[in-house]
């Protein structure tokens, strides 16, 4: 690996260079919009914001899971937000999600629209709002909980840290990277060994803990981010990839994981979903084959 310079930090530190690295041009010290843009609004009660990342598809996947369910309220339309393009700063953004990320819930359903932003707070959320995926029980919604909020501060340790030095910094630092690699390795371990006697997160049930969780730690069991499944070993966390798999055969998860998707085959890539039919009509396979 090839070392760092060394560097000593000033006194105070100032903004006067990009980080460099992948998406070092929408890094910036700053909060607020950098541009006026209005959002979209569609024909549905649920009015989502987002990309096809593993936070995107939390949401993705929890509203596919309600209408599998039959609950025609979690209608939605899923407005494609290009996070590489500075999307996520204009003015319509800002305004339902002030930290500037995705996703971005705009709940139109009652009298006055409700802004719902961190995906945690978007699937409990939808979870209260429909009385699905979250027990009732006090020991298993504790369970359930607990494991959602384990998700919520664990995942940063994954992709900003350990994701971002092995796949996006600049140089690869060694110290960072096996820092990192030691973290996430402990947290396969920690969700192997819970998932050796249980089936789900919560206990015998699929919860919102499952379907925060799966999108980051699902993908890397299948080898899918980072490029790090053989550095990882995650082949040696069966449970792990037991549960993976029981999750990725659900079917809502599979289109959930296809909406505001811009990466892979084109045929897993729905842009944009305004209705079932999307899935079946408008994949960009579809679209590209119309427009030649």
């Amino acid at each position: 690996m090839t070392e760092a310079p060394a560097y000593t930090p000033p006194s105070v530190w100032t903004w006067n260079k990009e980080n460099g690295g992948a998406f070092a041009k929408i890094n910036r010290p700053i909060a607020g919009p950098t541009h006026d843009k209005d959002l979209p609004v569609g024909k549905h009660p649920l009015q989502l914001y987002s990309l096809g990342t593993p936070n995107g598809v939390k949401v993705t996947v929890m509203l596919e899971e309600l209408l599998e369910l039959g609950h025609a309220g979690a209608e939605y339309d899923a407005w494609l937000i290009r996070i590489g393009d500075g999307d996520q700063f204009g003015s319509g953004f800002v305004d339902v999600n002030p930290n500037s990320k995705i996703p971005a819930l705009l709940d139109r359903s009652g009298p006055e629209p409700i802004r719902v932003f961190e995906s945690g707070a978007i699937l409990m959320h939808l979870a209260e709002k429909f009385g699905e995926f979250l027990p009732t029980d006090p020991a298993k919604r504790a369970e359930c909980l607990s494991w959602l909020f384990w998700q919520m501060g664990s995942a940063p340790f994954l992709g900003g840290g350990f994701g971002h030095f092995f796949a996006y910094a600049p140089v690869k630092i060694e110290y960072a990277i096996d820092r990192y690699a030691m973290e996430v390795k402990r947290q396969l371990d920690v969700l192997d060994r819970r998932l050796a006697d249980n089936e789900y997160l919560g206990g015998t049930d699929y919860t919102i803990a499952d379907i925060a969780t799966w999108p980051w730690y699902g993908a890397l069991a299948q080898g899918q981010a980072y490029g790090a499944g053989e550095f990882l070993q995650v082949q040696n966390y069966k449970h792990v990839q037991r549960w993976t798999e029981t999750i990725a055969a659900r079917p809502a998860v599979q289109r959930g994981r296809m909406v505001n998707r811009v990466m892979g085959d084109p045929a897993s890539q729905l842009h944009e979903r305004h209705d079932a039919s999307d899935f079946l009509n408008r994949t960009q396979d579809k679209l590209e084959a119309a427009a030649e």
